[in-house]
C-alpha cells in the first residue's frame, strides 16, 4: 500500500510539473513576438509611404518641367512665326 501511495503521489507531481506554468511563458512569448512583428511592419508602411510620396513628388515635377517645356517651345515657334511674316 505505502508503494502505491508513493506511486501516486509522484505520479502526482510529475502531472503537476508538467502541466506547470509553462502556458504563461509561451503566451507571453507570444505577445513579445506578435508587437515585435507589428513595429517591424508599421516600419515598413512608414517607408512604403515615403517612397510613394517620392515619387508621386517626382512624378508631378516631371510634369512640371514637361509643361514648362512645352510652353517654352510654343512661345518659341509662336515667336519665329511672327518674324518670318515680316
Amino acid at each position: 500500500m505505502k508503494k502505491f501511495i508513493l506511486v501516486a503521489v509522484v505520479a502526482g507531481m510529475t502531472a503537476l510539473v508538467s502541466c506547470g506554468d509553462g502556458g504563461a511563458a509561451v503566451e507571453a512569448a507570444r505577445v513579445a513576438d506578435s508587437a515585435r512583428i507589428a513595429d517591424s511592419n508599421a516600419v515598413v508602411m512608414a517607408a512604403a509611404a515615403t517612397e510613394a510620396t517620392r515619387v508621386a513628388d517626382s512624378a508631378t515635377a516631371a510634369a512640371a518641367a514637361t509643361e514648362a517645356t512645352r510652353v517654352a517651345d510654343s512661345v518659341a515657334a509662336a515667336g519665329k512665326g511672327k518674324k518670318d511674316k515680316k
